[in-house]
């Protein structure tokens, strides 16, 4: 591959990894293994065990993961034909992965806030509004 054709499948692949990380640790859908796993990285005993069951509640984390799985399903390297190119390959997905993952998490953010604050306005528009008061002077 080129080295063109190598950043185009950096930044491509960089978006499955993201969208697996993002559902698995954010997502409805897995909320109940996630709370489990949440559970389980507080209450076990041992230090091992802690950590392999946080990695599910934490992007980040999980991200690395999901990366190793991507680079032994597609064999991607980056810069180099060997076993440094499964390395380079191996962070420069998780930095782009995250990097999505921030932005995605950054606009949902901002949607919410929209929501709240149009939420409140309606709120304001469909409560009624008090009839402003004349003063009205008294003669002398």
């Amino acid at each position: 591959m080129t080295l063109g054709e190598q950043i185009t499948y950096l930044f491509i692949l960089g978006l499955p990894i993201a969208s697996v990380a993002w559902t698995v640790t954010h997502e409805e859908v897995f909320r109940e293994p996630r709370e489990w796993c949440k559970n389980r990285s507080e209450s076990c005993r041992r230090l091992f065990e802690r950590k392999f069951f946080y990695l599910f509640t934490c992007e980040y984390c999980f991200s690395h993961y999901v990366t190793i799985a991507f680079l032994f399903i597609t064999r991607y390297k980056l810069l180099y034909e060997d076993w440094r190119g499964y390395l380079v390959a191996f962070f420069g997905l998780v930095w782009v992965a995250n990097f999505y993952i921030s932005i995605f998490a950054r606009v949902r953010l901002e949607i919410k806030k929209e929501r709240v604050e149009i939420a409140v306005h309606e709120k304001t528009i469909a409560e009624p509004q008090p009839e402003p008061q004349i003063e009205v002077p008294v003669g002398r």
